[in-house]
């Protein structure tokens, strides 16, 4: 997914550290709710992101989906297309079928 970024979307988004400073973090949280994420800049240098922690989470499934659809295009490219088996795939992650069912069951959402 692809956003564009408007100029004054990202002017508003810049936080000086000075704000912070002056007690106002309870107001610059309140705006990184409303707006999802802000810049803080100390010096006229970005010295960190603050985002919602849904976004925080957002963005850590988006990484892994992205280390997922790697591992599974290296697996589909390599061996001219062949078919792995569930076990050939555990056994190259050092794990057998006896692991699996030794696992706790987990729920996935």
């Amino acid at each position: 997914m692809v956003r564009e970024f408007a100029v004054g979307k990202v002017i508003s988004s810049v936080v000086p550290i000075s704000r912070f400073n002056r007690g106002e973090a309870g107001h610059i949280f309140d705006e990184v709710r409303e707006e999802g994420c802000k810049l803080v800049v100390k010096n006229n240098a970005p010295a960190c992101v603050l985002i919602t922690p849904e976004k925080f989470n957002e963005m850590i499934e988006l990484l892994e989906d992205l280390f997922l659809l790697n591992i599974a295009e290296e697996r589909m490219s390599r061996d001219n297309g062949k078919r792995w088996t569930f076990d050939e795939v555990l056994a190259e992650d050092g794990l057998t079928t006896s692991d699996i069912d030794a696992m706790e069951d987990v729920e996935i959402e």
